[in-house]
């Protein structure tokens, strides 16, 4: 259960002063649903409300905190001109200027004759000294309130800078002095402050490097956010490992009847991986292990060979992927495989229905399928094993380690492999995947092409259209990119449309497809398939490619606005093409002019094809935070961490939560119920779990 101290934080946002119906879903888009999300969103400039000139004095350009006598208020008779109040002090006149004015509550707010102070932005305009809509007006008794740094907040469309600032402060009201959970000597050597102190701080700069992610309060806190992460993956691991896992061996026939089967040998990196696997199923520790490759490394074949040691075992093993595209990718891979080893393989996804999907189930229950692949279906109730022995889950972090857990336990101390073809640079494996061991896949399999990539403005591309009509009459597919930037989804599918539309009467109108992420499943498939088929030549698409799609006459990429993608992601697109015979081509088309870190990402594209170098390269560039769009990475979100500037915290965090685990294994100490709160304050509740009540 939660502290009770953490309550408070917990509430939604709608219990704080100010946070109605109409403000409360802009914030969640913003920050978060609960009063907590709110404490981790730290201001990122400010404005110094300290300068209290005269009127006289008042400089153009800057930002001022004036007392004054309320004159005049001149009411226009017109809506669309200003409303101007007239305001003096012993030096001069300031005119404060209100457009689309409601007039009854600037006369409440600035009754004339009385004295307010008024805070904004000074202009000079045809020789008076103006204010135009004034940040803040008070009475003259909480002047103390406004003459500070006021912090400024990163925002969102219909949430202002002066109510944004009043929640949070209204948030910060709900915070109180929590039990120390930092090692106390470590605290005092690093001279930071307690947690109730920092983030008081963090919110209530009083210089401007007080908002410098290295000033103190920050560093502590973001300590605390890798500490809570480190510390959960601690935790997952150990009960993962603690709960007894079920020695599975095989006698290697139906893997050598694969292995027979297969048109190519084995990689080195292949066999130790899977020999590393093998090791940990026949273990009686439950296996978690991740196998890292890049794109085209050969990562299918490898789990499905470690698959059929839980089916030579006399157990069924799962496949899941995180779209139906890349499970029936899976499906295409494996299932001449299995066939040739005479087993049942079957794919169960959400458009499965009726008479099919019951057959599905009996097979599964009974356990006349071997091996399923297939989507989240797979985590419904209904499924039912007869006996899991292996699970496979492919891109993890497209799901969470709550819904790898729900997986495992669809059997008995299930063993786990995970999946993943994002090349996840060495300093981030700890926060990602602290959990698991690790396996990687280093060199490609045999008879992958390398590619060829060029870069180009997009002035060229008239000339890149008519070079391609050569190549199509040649027989070649062709994949044509165009990017899907979130702020702007509508705008993008045009561009893709626009782009589709134009490529038809270039090609022919039969010639070209188009996929994006707007399209209904079924649709999409069909695409795709013509695509393969080679019924089009021309495959327009957002990024809807960028996982899982295998088409090895496609050798030629061109991808729109390159400049916008981040290196992960244009080498995940790259790796769609070289995966058949023929000489491949990528095209990284930029719009003018390309900034300085675009430029660098495009060159190293252009030098290098490995997938590690690439990750450890745009870790550099981009920083962790922003690593190919968290979401993408499998890395967890860190609201006040930020991975470049703080990896030496990490470090640190890492070997803290391994000694907290070997001496407090419960967290039964005093420090130890501290961090229990910590968890629970970062919402790391599902690692809670794995520890003993207390």
């Amino acid at each position: 259960m939660r502290p009770e101290v953490l309550f408070p934080l917990f509430k939604t946002q709608s219990t704080l002063k100010g946070v109605g119906p109409k403000l409360e879903p802009h914030l969640e888009r913003l920050t978060g649903t609960h009063v907590v999300d709110l404490l981790w969103h730290l201001p990122t400039g400010s404005v110094d409300r300290t300068f209290q000139p005269k009127i006289s004095e008042a400089v153009s350009g800057i930002v001022a905190t004036i007392t004054v006598r309320i004159g005049q208020h001149m009411v226009p008779s017109n809506r669309r001109r200003p409303y101007r109040i007239m305001c003096h002090d012993d030096t001069g006149t300031l005119v404060l200027t209100f457009f689309h004015a409601h007039g009854d509550y600037l006369q409440r707010t600035l009754p004339e004759g009385e004295l307010r102070v008024v805070s904004g932005l000074i202009e000079h305009y045809n020789d008076e000294i103006q204010m135009s809509h004034p940040d803040h007006m008070v009475k003259v008794e909480d002047i103390d309130d406004i003459l500070r740094l006021e912090p400024l907040y990163p925002l969102t469309h219909g949430v202002s800078q002066k109510v944004l600032g009043k929640v949070i402060r209204a948030s910060l009201d709900e915070t109180k002095d929590l039990a120390e959970w930092l090692e106390p000597n470590y605290l005092k050597e690093q001279k930071w402050p307690a947690w109730h102190k920092a983030l008081l701080a963090a919110h209530n700069p009083i210089e401007a490097k007080d908002l410098d992610p290295a000033s103190p309060a920050h560093v502590r806190l973001a300590y605390d956010e890798l500490l809570a992460n480190q510390l959960a993956l601690g935790l997952v691991r150990r009960g993962m490992r603690r709960a007894k896992g079920i020695p599975t061996k095989g006698d290697g026939k139906l893997r050598q009847k694969v292995i027979d089967a297969l048109p190519f040998t084995l990689t080195k990196s292949q066999e130790t991986s899977l020999s590393e696997i093998i090791a940990d199923m026949a273990s009686d520790l439950r296996m978690l292990r991740l196998l890292q490759g890049d794109v085209g490394s050969g990562k299918t074949i490898v789990a499905l060979l470690a698959a059929l040691v839980a089916v030579e075992a006399g157990g069924q093993a799962v496949m899941m992927a995180p779209t139906e595209i890349l499970a029936r990718q899976h499906l295409k891979t494996i299932e001449p495989l299995c066939q040739a080893a005479g087993l049942n393989c079957a794919i169960l996804t959400g458009r499965d229905k009726g008479k099919a999907r019951a057959g599905i189930l009996e097979g599964l229950k009974s356990g006349g399928i071997h091996l399923i692949v297939g989507t989240h279906a797979l985590f419904q109730s209904e499924v039912e094993f007869k006996d899991l022995k292996m699970a496979v889950v492919d891109e993890q972090h497209k799901f969470g380690v709550h819904q790898r857990l729900e997986l495992s336990r669809k059997g008995q101390a299930v063993d786990v492999l995970v999946m993943t073809a994002t090349p996840i640079p060495r300093t981030l494996m700890l926060t990602a995947y602290g959990d698991m061991d690790v396996s990687r896949l280093l060199d490609k399999p045999a008879g992958r092409q390398p590619i060829d990539t060029r870069v180009l403005p997009s002035t060229k591309l008239a000339s890149v259209a008519e070079r391609l009509t050569t190549k199509l009459d040649a027989g070649a597919r062709v994949y044509w990119v165009c990017p899907l930037i979130e702020e702007s989804e509508k705008l993008d599918l045009a561009a893709a449309e626009d782009r589709a539309r134009q490529l038809k009467t270039m090609f022919g109108e039969d010639n070209v497809g188009l996929v994006h992420g707007r399209l209904k499943a079924k649709e999409k498939d069909q695409v795709m398939e013509d695509f393969k088929a080679g019924h089009i030549s021309v495959l327009v698409a957002t990024t809807v490619i960028e996982v899982g799609v295998d088409v090895p006459e496609a050798t030629i990429m061109v991808i729109e606005h390159s400049e916008r993608f981040g290196l992960a992601q244009l080498h995940q697109l790259r790796g769609r093409i070289g995966r058949g015979t023929g000489a491949s081509t990528c095209l990284l088309v930029y719009q003018m002019p390309l900034g300085e870190v675009a430029g660098k990402r495009l060159k190293i594209m252009r030098e290098t094809e490995d997938g590690f170098v690439i990750a450890e390269e745009d870790l550099k560039l981009r920083g962790a935070g922003e690593l190919l769009g968290t979401r993408q990475s499998g890395l967890p979100e860190f609201r006040i961490a930020d991975l470049e500037i703080h990896k030496e915290l990490l470090a640190v965090a890492t070997d803290d939560a391994k000694m907290i685990l070997s001496n407090d294994p419960e967290l039964q100490t005093e420090r130890g119920k501290a961090l229990r709160t910590l968890l629970y304050l970062f919402e790391r509740d599902a690692a809670i779990k794995f520890l003993r009540s207390g």
